[in-house]
């Protein structure tokens, strides 16, 4: 596997749960200058989903890059029999102990989307949740897509949720305060958009309890035709686009979702 371009342990731990999974509200993470997922709360993502996906009670889902497991848990609610996958086992705790309060079932397994376990042609639908890709070279992103392609059984859909490029770059702003508590918690990031590479790079400053820690994460940002092309490259095929509402994407949306279907 190739080198990480930043360290994804010290992005993705308690901190980040403290701001975007807190019982203080339904807020969603956000790495860019439009705020939140766009999403009013987990069941609206989980019925978009649903209904993009066409997904049925009984159907093999996996989660790539779960984090902390709420889509995974809500879909596993419904009847789906999930498997959730992420590399942070901050994330994975946090998802094992909400799946047991709901009394849901969930597989959730420690790893890497670059190099998926044994799992060829175990999935009926796939889910690569809020802007969960992207974060590598540009080769190694194709590979995570061939990777996907793999762990699919064939005539599988797959939906991946990402920020719209054109709604992102239009309300770009070079630094903001991107969550915040009444304690005086707060999270505060300068941006810096990369044309040449396409990559977003982002210097995060988190005030915790009166401590403060830097950390710097880069994520690549997407076109539709691009990524529909890489998709197809990897052996999907009726690629299609949408906003969160579910309604075909245009500019004014805030995520981009691509629907995608294994040959």
């Amino acid at each position: 596997m190739t080198a990480d371009l930043f360290d994804a342990a010290a992005m993705y731990d308690d901190d980040y749960l403290h701001f975007f999974a807190s019982p203080e509200g339904d807020n969603g993470p956000t790495h860019g200058p439009v705020v939140g997922t766009a999403y009013a709360a987990t069941s609206g993502a989980t019925d978009i989903v649903w209904r993009l996906l066409d997904l049925q009670p009984g159907m093999s889902v996996l989660d790539l890059a779960c984090g902390h497991g709420a889509l995974a848990n809500s879909l596993a609610a419904r009847g789906c029999k999930v498997t959730g996958l992420d590399s942070s086992a901050v994330f994975l705790d946090r998802a094992r102990t909400d799946a047991a309060a709901m009394t849901v079932d969930v597989e959730y397994v420690s790893g890497d989307m670059r190099q998926l376990p044994a799992w060829t042609d175990r999935f009926d639908r796939l889910i690569n949740w809020t802007t969960a890709f992207g974060y590598f070279d540009d080769l190694t992103n194709r590979k995570v897509l061939d990777e996907m392609a793999r762990v699919m059984r064939p005539g599988g859909r797959m939906a991946m949720d990402l920020d719209n490029l054109s709604r992102f770059l239009a309300s770009y702003t070079p630094s903001r305060i991107t969550a915040a508590r009444d304690n005086g918690d707060i999270l505060v990031d300068r941006n810096d958009f990369d044309p040449l590479t396409g990559r977003f790079e982002v210097q995060r400053t988190v005030v915790r309890d009166g401590r403060a820690r830097k950390l710097t994460f880069l994520k690549r940002l997407f076109g539709f035709p691009e990524l529909r092309d890489w998709c197809t490259a990897a052996g999907f095929t009726t690629v299609a686009g949408y906003g969160e509402d579910g309604e075909p994407l245009n500019t004014q949306h805030n995520r981009m979702i691509l629907i995608a279907e294994l040959q």
